[in-house]
């Protein structure tokens, strides 16, 4: 393998931002290159990062308590459009902003589709129902579209998994309110910057264009982010290639600046999201909320979770045809999981790199867990990441079932 550059030699800035709502000017400050140093810095007494598995996951663990105020950057996408209706549904939790970005289908779909999920989520522009009806709307949160496509070269789509709208499979419905005006980016930026400091974390679950051009484009952000939990990559395989998974492949020059900003990095990876598969058994719990396969949804069911039904229908259909898999993995979900309930995600202090030139292995996630320095000693090198390596697969289905339960 090749070795690959950390960045690419230019600043990149979001391509094909649309007019007139394009990303405001820079705010004048000059875009700096990658930070390299450690987020991960254990107080006097803590567990050794080098420790056995069990021992460093605990470590973290004890750090960082779950947070509430999130960031969903996005492109639905049926394990998208789970995660977002999970968030919605979980007691504490607050989403801040639904940012879309070119991905699983193009810019466009992939908005229609997040406000298509918002209005399932029941969020709506009015405080009150629908005259008739005994379920509740509320306050919905800022939806905006990002960026098209990737730093460098064009948006490879993946209609062969998600179908033509991207979303497939259930009917969407009309959206229950507009997007907001600003740039997915800008958006990013000004949520991050109004909050206190480490309360906001940002959760990317497509190709991290938006992420990488926010942070690069106000550097701030990076010192006031509580965590980025994302989707994407692996330590072991890949999903497009036999190296790279989706989302980092899409964009590996935006994954490698996120992976090199300083800033707390959790990777949930293929390892981890292909245990997490929404079997038969998961399927008809989620069935049974919406008030089961052959009878249609009544008042007191949950509209939400009968979505959810048809999603996975489809989603299953895909995987099975395009991967062989029995059962589809829920890849999406996971990140969202780990950033709210991270006793549910086991994790390994690490460093990732992103490979960028390679013949066969861009978009590759190169993960030292040993701390090699440039001779090979291990133990070395400090962790500069954190990469999910476990999932208690009873706990995180019965969050994502019991939040789809709260919804309407």
């Amino acid at each position: 393998m090749s070795g690959g550059q950390s960045r690419p030699e230019r600043p990149p800035t979001c391509p094909s931002a649309p007019a007139p709502n394009g990303i405001r000017a820079n705010r004048g400050l000059q875009l700096p290159v990658c930070r390299q140093n450690s987020p991960f810095k254990p107080s006097p007494g803590a567990l050794d990062p080098f420790a056995p598995p069990g021992r460093r996951q605990q470590w973290h663990t004890r750090r960082m308590p779950a947070p509430t105020r999130l960031i969903l950057d996005c492109d639905p996408g049926h394990d998208d459009a789970l995660a977002i209706l999970v968030a919605a549904g979980l007691p504490g939790v607050t989403i801040e902003a639904i940012t879309t970005v070119g991905g699983n289908q193009s810019l466009d779909r992939v908005t229609r589709n997040a406000l298509a999920v918002c209005a399932v989520a029941g969020f709506t522009s009015a405080d009150a129902a629908p005259a008739g009806s005994t379920r509740t709307s509320r306050p919905h949160p800022i939806v905006a579209a990002g960026c098209h496509g990737p730093l460098l070269g064009t948006l490879s789509t993946d209609p062969r998994t998600h179908g033509a709208s991207g979303l497939d499979g259930p009917a969407l419905p009309a959206p229950s309110f507009t997007l907001d005006p600003r740039h997915g980016v800008d958006v990013i930026i000004d949520t991050v910057m109004a909050a206190a400091p480490g309360t906001i974390t940002i959760v990317p679950t497509g190709p991290l264009t938006n992420i990488a051009t926010a942070v690069r484009r106000h550097p701030p952000i990076a010192g006031r982010v509580r965590e980025v939990v994302l989707m994407g990559g692996g330590y072991t395989k890949g999903n497009i290639t036999p190296a790279a998974e989706f989302n980092i492949h899409s964009d590996p020059e935006a994954a490698a600046i996120v992976f090199g900003a300083g800033w707390p990095v959790t990777m949930v990876g293929l390892d981890v999201t292909h245990q997490a598969l929404a079997t038969d058994t998961v399927r008809a719990r989620i069935a049974a909320l919406g008030g089961g396969d052959a009878r249609p949804v009544v008042d007191g069911g949950s509209r939400a979770a009968a979505f959810v039904t048809e999603l996975l229908d489809f989603f299953a259909a895909s995987y099975r045809t395009k991967q062989g898999f029995a059962s589809p993995p829920v890849h999406d979900v996971v990140a969202l999981v780990r950033a709210v309930a991270p006793a549910r995600v086991g994790v390994t202090p690490a460093t990732v790199e992103v490979e960028l030139r390679g013949q066969f292995t861009r978009g590759m996630t190169v993960t030292d867990f040993h701390g090699r320095d440039e001779h090979g000693v291990v133990g070395q090198v400090p962790p500069r990441h954190l990469v999910a390596t476990s999932l208690d697969f009873d706990g995180f289905w019965d969050l994502v079932i019991g939040a789809l339960a709260r919804l309407p």
